[in-house]
């Protein structure tokens, strides 16, 4: 390696680093503050909380490493061109592409580690944090009730609208979804509000229930009578729930069973889940096809079907021969027919659109693996002439450039993949779609450096305006002799 890459590469690498860590701990601080209500009041050991943020780490790299080589990039090329180095390099041969070799070769070796990282390691870190996760919000179930979902505590399942008051204990329409040991759910409880009580010294916590109904599924041994669904319902002013939590706290945090998200997945597993999700999909879309032909009754039309030589047109209605109860049956019996028709096509359709956005994530999460590392190829074909252009280093214009430029590929990024979760854009033009709009702005970008060009050519947007008028003050001057 010669002198001159070696000086180009170390002063990259020592801005890079320091970046990089930088970016890393910003990022980190913020995990801690959207996280926090997971972490506090659980009597956390400082090695579980630092277990959970370095599992955590790995899923900013996607987010922190195309920033840092941006920002390297236009800081350590600004550098070179405020102190006139770029200037002794261009007096010596050395062109801008030529001091950029080093680097290139770099940034490739580079782009190839963040591929097998996002393949690799953030799967790896996704399964074991979304497991700790897990396993920390069973420690202390007053704290793991969400508002707005069911949340799972022991064999209830609580759901409240809101919580309000100091420790959040009071609780506001509580809906309980009692287990059985066999299986399934025969109990349900609705409260107009409720109220947590409990205290660190004791394994239960108690659940004051205020105004509310009690439902309890009754299964009656004579099977007939089963088919009308018979429940009790009892009315109460207050009802106690005391649930134990001697066994809650016991809880191994290594425990890993939570594996279903395409977080936890590399490339190969992506393509098999994506494949057996497609061949899902389309089995059940044509179980449905086959369904919904055979509820239309056009199958049993051919049983009494009597074809007759002569057709005699009408332009009375085909109730018109039957008499007026019959005419009635045939009316209500087809009404229900469609309006159950439709009832299934509702539920079907939100099934098959779930189905079809799992889909849309997984093929997401498989092309952002391959996205990442051309990604930081091409930030850094923008940074660095970007840098060469502004011939500005340091911390200040270089950092508001970079990060209104990484705003732009990082929203961009978002709104796409939004869209493409729903089914409005192709998964694999969401992914790509921040990539392909930074590369012709890098391509332009390394052409104006290498040509020794401005950022913006305004004089050939100027000079043509000026010879117009120009040449209409020639010619109002001439008419006017």
């Amino acid at each position: 390696m010669k002198i001159l890459d070696r000086y180009i590469l170390t002063s990259f690498l020592k801005t890079f680093f320091s970046v990089f860590i930088i970016l890393m701990f910003i990022f980190v601080l913020q995990t801690i503050w959207l996280y926090i209500g997971e972490l506090a009041g659980k009597d956390l050991d400082t090695e579980v909380i630092l277990k959970f943020l370095l599992y955590f780490s790995p899923k900013l790299v996607p987010l922190v490493l195309p920033l840092t080589i941006l920002l390297t990039s236009i800081m350590t090329f600004g550098s070179f061109a405020e102190n006139y180095e770029f200037a002794a390099m261009k007096s010596s041969g050395i062109s801008l592409g030529r001091a950029m070799r080093s680097l290139t070769v770099f940034i490739v070796l580079v782009s190839l580690t963040a591929f097998f990282f996002a393949n690799n390691v953030i799967p790896a870190a996704e399964f074991k944090s979304i497991n700790l996760r897990k396993n920390i919000a069973q420690l202390k179930p007053a704290m793991a009730i969400s508002e707005g979902i069911f949340n799972d505590i022991g064999t209830f399942n609580i759901k409240v609208e809101e919580k309000s008051g100091e420790n959040d204990q009071f609780l506001t329409d509580v809906i309980i979804h009692q287990k059985e040991k066999t299986g399934g759910n025969t109990t349900v409880i609705k409260a107009r509000e409720g109220e947590l009580v409990g205290s660190t010294n004791s394994d239960v916590l108690s659940l004051i229930l205020k105004e509310g109904n009690y439902y309890d599924e009754v299964t009656p041994s004579d099977y007939q009578k089963r088919k009308r669904k018979p429940f009790t319902k009892t009315y109460f002013d207050e009802y106690v729930i005391n649930i134990d939590l001697s066994n809650f706290n016991n809880v191994d945090l290594e425990d890993q069973n939570y594996n279903s998200t395409h977080g936890m997945l590399k490339i190969s597993e992506l393509s098999e889940s994506i494949d057996s999700f497609s061949v899902n999909y389309n089995t059940k879309m044509a179980s449905l096809k086959s369904n919904m032909y055979d509820r239309s009754g056009i199958v049993n039309v051919q049983n009494n079907l009597k074809p007759k030589d002569t057709v005699v047109s009408t332009d009375e209605s085909i109730l018109s021969h039957y008499n007026t109860y019959d005419a009635a049956q045939i009316s209500n019996l087809a009404l229900g027919t469609v309006n159950s028709a439709i009832a299934h096509l509702g539920m079907q359709k939100q099934e098959f659109k779930n189905n079809v956005k799992q889909i849309n994530k997984f093929e997401i999460a498989l092309h952002e693996k391959y996205a990442l590392g051309i990604a930081c190829i091409v930030l850094f074909f923008v940074g660095a002439p970007l840098g060469a252009i502004i011939r500005k280093g340091g911390i200040g214009l270089p950092i508001v450039v970079a990060i209104l430029l990484f705003l732009t590929y990082h929203f961009i990024g978002i709104f796409t993949k939004n869209s493409a979760e729903n089914g409005s854009v192709p998964a694999f033009v969401a992914t790509w779609l921040p990539t392909w709009i930074m590369l012709p702005l890098g391509v332009f970008l390394t052409y104006r450096a290498t040509t020794d060009q401005g950022l913006l050519a305004f004089d050939s947007l100027t000079d043509p305006i000026k010879k117009l008028f120009k040449k209409a003050g020639a010619i109002r001057n001439k008419s006017k002799s």
